[in-house]
């Protein structure tokens, strides 16, 4: 009996190590995996949207396709204002200007749609770049400058004779001690030194927006965020020289 029972007992001491065993394994796995997707940057992951923001993608492409552009806007949905604005037609258009924004996109969103189609057949003299800002609620500040470098990158491989005006990501909310106005501080801080001398060309013009106390009133941006006529005036009187020098 004795026998029988010491037998018993060291079985059932295997089966519990065993069992133990098994049972830890998927969780050193699934940590493993939870690590790698916390060190993963999706700003630097071309994604795309939704069906109706394909839609407005390939009629970007299509547009792409018909050339005859000297100026490209390039953005989300601060950029995408400009669509319907009187001081785009009456400025902007004449100067062969196209509008490649879309509300909502993010650094990867741009990513993929440069990837896919948006820049063949143009080849601009200077492209306007703002991006990043749709970023700032997931994405911390050196991961969002990863992907707008990413973006600066890929114009200058795809259209290497274009010049490249990045400007600084407009401030948001409304008062200047919100949390958000420092994190996009750090990265415009951050994307300046992109710029080059030659081909990339940095400004920063957000402080043209805000009053003395560095409040952003509700008559230039009325959600804190997108630009009103009066908002994207003033946006083009601060770039115009800028942009004007580099298209000659």
């Amino acid at each position: 009996m004795k026998t029988h029972f010491h037998f018993g007992f060291a079985s059932l001491i295997a089966a519990a190590t065993l069992w133990t065993s098994c049972s830890t394994r998927p969780a050193a796995v699934t940590t493993s995996a939870a690590s790698t997707a916390a060190s993963t940057n999706t700003a630097i992951m071309p994604v795309p949207r939704d069906t109706n923001w394909v839609k407005r993608h390939e009629g970007f492409v299509a547009r792409a396709k018909q050339g005859n552009v000297d100026i490209l806007f390039m953005g989300d949905s601060i950029t995408d204002g400009w669509r319907g604005q009187k001081l785009w037609k009456e400025k902007y258009e004449p100067m062969k200007a196209v509008d490649f924004g879309i509300g909502g996109d993010k650094t990867e969103h741009v990513l993929w749609r440069m990837k896919n189609g948006e820049l063949e057949g143009i080849k601009p003299k200077v492209i306007v770049l703002m991006i990043g800002t749709n970023n700032s609620g997931r994405n911390s500040a050196p991961e969002i400058v990863e992907g707008i470098t990413a973006i600066v990158n890929d114009f200058r491989k795809r259209l290497p004779k274009s010049k490249i005006l990045l400007l600084g990501v407009f401030p948001r909310a409304e008062k200047a001690d919100n949390p958000i106005r420092q994190k996009l501080k750090d990265i415009n801080t951050q994307i300046a030194k992109l710029a080059d001398g030659k081909t990339v060309k940095y400004l920063d013009i957000g402080d043209k927006f805000l009053d003395a106390e560095g409040t952003l009133p509700r008559d230039i941006m009325p959600d804190f965020l997108h630009p009103n006529a009066k908002g994207y005036q003033i946006w083009a009187d601060a770039m115009d020289p800028t942009l004007q020098a580099m298209l000659k």
